[in-house]
């Protein structure tokens, strides 16, 4: 039974393309998304043109916040980035609009479990 439902949770994640740091939002609730040194807050409400989305960010308390407000329908996305260091990836959250839901995909939260699974981010060969 639970391999059953273990294959049955796989399968719905490929369909979807959802990931285990997808995050499906009901209208007002709010998730938060941590990129480098940027710190934020992302939600949405229901509008007659579509999803309203407003991502709040910031980069320390002393900064001034950048407020994004974008309206999404049902497929279309949108994405909050910061650079990464010379030679590393950027940081990404993306956020779309299902159909259905709201889904922040946050791979910051990928990586960081990445990190905490091999230190320095690098897989360890087992031992001989």
């Amino acid at each position: 039974m639970i391999r059953l439902l273990a294959l049955s949770l796989l399968a719905g994640s490929v369909l979807t393309g959802a990931s285990a740091a997808d995050v499906k939002l009901a209208p007002g609730s709010a998730y938060s998304v941590h990129l480098a040194d940027v710190d934020g807050v992302v939600y949405y409400s229901i509008d007659k043109d579509g999803y309203r989305v407003v991502a709040t960010l910031a980069s320390g308390v002393d900064n001034l916040p950048v407020r994004v407000v974008s309206t999404l329908t049902p497929g279309q996305r949108m994405s909050l980035s910061v650079p990464g260091a010379l030679g590393e990836p950027a940081l990404d959250v993306e956020i779309l609009h299902d159909g259905h839901s709201l889904v922040v995909s946050d791979p910051a939260s990928e990586t960081k479990d990445a990190v905490s699974k091999f230190g320095n981010g690098a897989p360890q060969l087992p031992p001989s």
